[in-house]
């Protein structure tokens, strides 16, 4: 049984919502435009806010549902555990070429059912870093810090494991970023460059 709820989990994650919201609303694969990441934050920069809010919620929502399975079918298997199974789910999904997102929307979702102390502590750091830095990247390896932190002050010490790891898990995940910093060539929120990644919707008169 246990086996078989890190699998379903692993598999919610792997709903590539990006994906399908730039294929299907849109016509489009989302990985060849802008930053070519299928997560919420390059929605809005090539699809705009809506399918950005589409996309964000959903993938909460995944993290939120996997990490949720232990409790609805009555487990002891560990909800932070099982929620990180969807974590790797989304960033290489089996539907989708395991060419997948980030892990931020995510694990928000996870930590919320998981520990909302954890959440709270991760994403008002991520905001705050994003805020001061104008960096979305250095705000999702805030993330990753702000959790190793937290485990540190906490009886134990499997979380401060599991928060290396998965520190070390969003480094190898934006170091497209990283590289990009070094090269002086990743964007800032505010370069105004990047609304010329912005793709319209299809025109709906066609298809009348």
């Amino acid at each position: 049984m246990t086996l078989l709820i890190y699998l379903a989990a692993y598999l919610i994650g792997s709903i590539p919502t990006a994906l399908l919201v730039g294929r299907y609303a849109f016509h489009i694969d989302i990985r060849d435009h802008g930053s070519n990441n299928p997560g919420a934050t390059n929605t809005l920069r090539v699809l705009g806010k809506k399918a950005a809010i589409v996309v964000l919620l959903v993938d909460i929502g995944k993290g939120a549902f996997a990490a949720a399975l232990p409790l609805l079918l009555h487990t002891d298997a560990e909800l932070l555990m099982v929620g990180l199974a969807a974590v790797v789910g989304h960033c290489f999904p089996i539907f989708a070429g395991f060419r997948g997102g980030k892990a931020i929307a995510t694990t928000a979702g996870v930590l919320i059912i998981a520990n909302i102390w954890m959440f709270f502590i991760a994403y008002i750091s991520f905001i705050a870093v994003i805020y001061f830095t104008k960096y979305v990247f250095y705000g999702s390896l805030s993330v990753g810090v702000s959790l190793l932190v937290y485990s540190l002050f906490t009886p134990g010490r499997e979380h401060e494991l599991i928060f290396s790891i998965f520190l070390l898990f969003l480094i190898f995940l934006h170091r497209s970023n990283i590289k990009n910093f070094i090269n002086k060539t990743e964007p800032k929120i505010t370069d105004k460059s990047l609304k010329n990644d912005r793709i319209p919707p299809r025109d709906t008169k066609k298809r009348a």
